[in-house]
């Protein structure tokens, strides 16, 4: 086992992993800009080291800072944690090149799901469903128009190297396929250095369903059930949920061992999410995140395992502490993405916190990184704090969220918690009864700027 880990990331999440190496007796190294010099992970850490100045380039996302680092303390390993260089092949390949163990997956595997036409081909040799489209990039206009006119609109355009919802254009018909395409090309060079897309079918009312899995890198993989994050504002998720409350447990046990036999096969070491949207019954491959998922914690509750300590279990060569017999789902959980934003515009909002308190009690969990006094940076991403609630049913665990949403306190910036004030009290979210499309309609009708 380790004796000491590096967290390559800040905020919460490498509060996450402290907590679990903390409980593991490994100590753990922070990493830092100036502008997180006071932040809590830098506090909590038994060790911490500037790695550069604010802009995440020349701190978070700088590979010889991070390694360097590594050196200068002696960490043994480097936990990604999501974002920055959670999914970077470059970067994990030069980590192991020092002798280095990264905590996630190999750097072939996170390569080959990072190109979504090579995971998409993957993935069907693996016998996981797929959405119907093309076969591999589309060179030009004129072959998108092809496709378009083969499969039937409405179809999405899809930048390979894309994430975060960059790069992904629909053409409801044929009028719109030349604007679409031409746009998703130019999202795909500027955002991603790489102009190729590919086309899928757009279905029209699907749910986004994602299964979380995890290997040993030998060749023995389960699954832990599914999460539902079908509320989402510009294909950014906001309210996740598991077990999803369309999801029959024969689905579950039939898409579940798909996508444990498929990582199975690849020999995949640790947690990876393989996301589906879901439709009519039927579940559609759209890609592969090869590294912790932020709504995590919801499977966690569910089931009773830490995922994080699974990680690097198997990242020092130990056994997974479960197999799929013992994975039993318990209850259900939510989790709701606090963002420093003013709406109805959802713009940043950093600034100093003058009052903090977090909600407690049976059943509630606070991931975030806030304290009273804390100034929130500009310099990333806005979301400050995951609220996560477990119940025995559905109602119970939205009724709870309600409760906890009450005792939140964060003064001193706008969040985003007032959204979810509201959502709980629609109909459609009460009963589960939404789509991808659905907070995006609700935004415009009761949000509008």
């Amino acid at each position: 086992m380790f004796d000491k880990i590096l967290i390559a990331n800040r905020g919460e999440i490498a509060l996450r992993v402290i907590r679990a190496a903390r409980e593991m007796g490994i100590k753990t190294v922070a990493v830092h800009s100036t502008a997180d010099s006071d932040a809590m992970h830098v506090r909590m850490a038994d060790e911490s080291v500037c790695i550069g100045p604010p802009p995440s380039p020349q701190s978070y996302l700088s590979v010889p800072a991070i390694i360097s680092a590594c050196e200068i303390t002696g960490a043994q390993a480097i936990h990604p944690g999501y974002g920055f260089l959670s999914e970077n092949a470059e970067f994990v390949q030069i980590v192991e090149d020092h002798d280095i163990t990264f905590i996630g997956p190999t750097a072939e595997h996170i390569r080959v799901m990072g190109d979504k036409i090579t995971a998409k081909d993957t993935m069907k040799a693996l016998g996981v469903p797929c959405v119907p489209g093309s076969d591999g990039g589309v060179p030009d206009l004129a072959a998108a128009k092809r496709i378009g006119e083969e499969f039937g609109y409405p179809v999405i355009i899809k930048a390979t190297a894309g994430g975060g919802g960059r790069g992904m254009k629909v053409a409801m018909s044929a009028d719109q396929m030349e604007s679409a395409f031409m746009t998703a090309r130019a999202e795909g060079k500027s955002n991603f250095g790489n102009d190729e897309v590919y086309i899928e079918k757009y279905l029209t009312t699907p749910r986004h369903i994602e299964i979380q899995v995890f290997g040993d890198g030998k060749g023995k993989a389960v699954h832990l059930g599914e999460r539902d994050c079908s509320l989402q504002r510009r294909h950014q998720k906001v309210f996740e949920e598991a077990p999803g409350p369309t999801i029959t447990a024969e689905e579950r046990a039939k898409i579940g061992k798909v996508c444990a036999d498929a990582v199975a096969k690849i020999n995949y070491i640790g947690a990876g999410t393989i996301e589906f949207l879901y439709e009519n019954g039927e579940f559609y491959f759209i890609e592969m995140n090869t590294r912790l998922q932020v709504e995590h914690p919801v499977t966690e509750g569910i089931f009773g395992v830490d995922l994080v300590r699974e990680q690097i279990l198997v990242a020092a060569g130990e056994p997974m502490s479960f197999g799929q017999d013992d994975l039993v789902i318990n209850g259900h959980a939510i989790e709701v993405r606090i963002n420093a934003e003013k709406l109805p515009n959802f713009s940043p909002c950093p600034g100093k916190i003058t009052a903090y308190h977090a909600p407690g009690g049976l059943g509630v969990r606070m991931d975030s990184a806030l304290y009273d006094g804390y100034s929130i940076p500009p310099y990333y991403d806005s979301l400050i704090a995951k609220l996560i609630v477990q119940g025995r049913d559905r109602p119970e665990a939205l009724a709870r969220l309600d409760r906890a949403l009450g005792e939140l306190i964060v003064d001193g910036i706008d969040t985003t918690v007032p959204l979810f004030h509201e959502l709980l009290q629609n109909a459609d979210v009460q009963s589960g009864d939404y789509n991808i499309h659905w907070l995006e309609h609700w935004l415009a009708e009761n949000m509008a700027d």
